[in-house]
């Protein structure tokens, strides 16, 4: 069953969606979306169990692709363009596999229809070893993740979940901090998440990869699972980034996108 996804409209124009990464929310490539609602109606949606939108039992790509043809539907979208990073273009991906009819252009950033071996554990050991009943502070809880976290920046980006409960919602006196992710769910559906995805008719748009030239999620190995179901795919190259090349080189991935879209 899908779910009402929590979502931004922003610009004028040919309805472009757009779908974040894992523990990311609608405000992920909001630079990205700066750059392009002069042209587009861009429409930026949480995921399931991400940023505001409903937590669920289930989380698998079909299920989150249904849920973006269920936007589509309740906002009379008959076709949209489609921009998804990494899980987000995932999901993007099963969209146009589910429902080709629907989708105009696709861009998938930095991720390749592929299984993948588990990258996150220790992420997700870290997210879920925090006791928010004792965490007074962001800063606390920015200790407590560096246990399990070294990056400063990944850090940053993985808190902007946490959000402080309002005094009229506390269970306790001493939780003062909330997640806004579904974690358990998360965490339980994570083999599911690093899965492919599904589809054995291919895709015959135009898609688009973007792929960070530090990164090594699309590799050359992938070429022929990229061929097999999207047999209009182009590839381009950023250099000087890795996974997150939306936030490292705006305006470059932004410039890329717009060329696309426009062809």
């Amino acid at each position: 069953m899908s779910v009402e996804l929590n979502h931004r409209i922003t610009g004028e124009g040919p309805p472009l969606i757009v779908l974040h990464g894992l523990f990311g929310s609608r405000e992920n490539l909001g630079g990205v979306i700066r750059q392009l609602e002069d042209e587009w109606q861009v429409h930026a949606l949480d995921q399931r169990n991400h940023g505001s939108s409903p937590h669920t039992d289930a989380m698998d790509y079909p299920a989150m692709a249904r849920d973006v043809v269920a936007y589509m539907d309740a906002r009379g979208l008959d076709k949209a363009a489609l921009l998804g990073h990494s899980m987000g273009g995932k999901t993007a991906m099963q969209v146009a596999l589910l429902a080709p009819e629907r989708v105009d252009h696709l861009i998938v950033a930095d991720i390749s229809p592929v299984g993948y071996k588990p990258r996150h554990d220790a992420i997700l050991a870290g997210l879920c070893s925090l006791d928010l009943s004792s965490v007074r502070s962001r800063q606390e809880a920015d200790k407590a993740l560096a246990e399990y976290v070294d990056m400063p920046g990944v850090r940053q980006f993985l808190l902007k979940n946490l959000e402080r409960v309002p005094e009229q919602a506390r269970e306790s006196a001493t939780a003062l901090y909330r997640w806004r992710l579904n974690l358990p769910v998360i965490e339980a559906s994570y083999p599911k998440l690093a899965l492919a995805p599904e589809g054995d008719t291919p895709f015959e748009g135009p898609v688009l990869f973007i792929k960070g030239a530090e990164s090594a999620y699309i590799q050359e190995k992938h070429r022929d699972d990229i061929r097999r179901l999207f047999p209009d795919a182009e590839l381009r190259i950023i250099e000087g980034t890795g996974h997150w090349l939306h936030a490292e080189k705006t305006e470059t991935f932004a410039s890329l996108c717009r060329r696309f879209l426009k062809s």
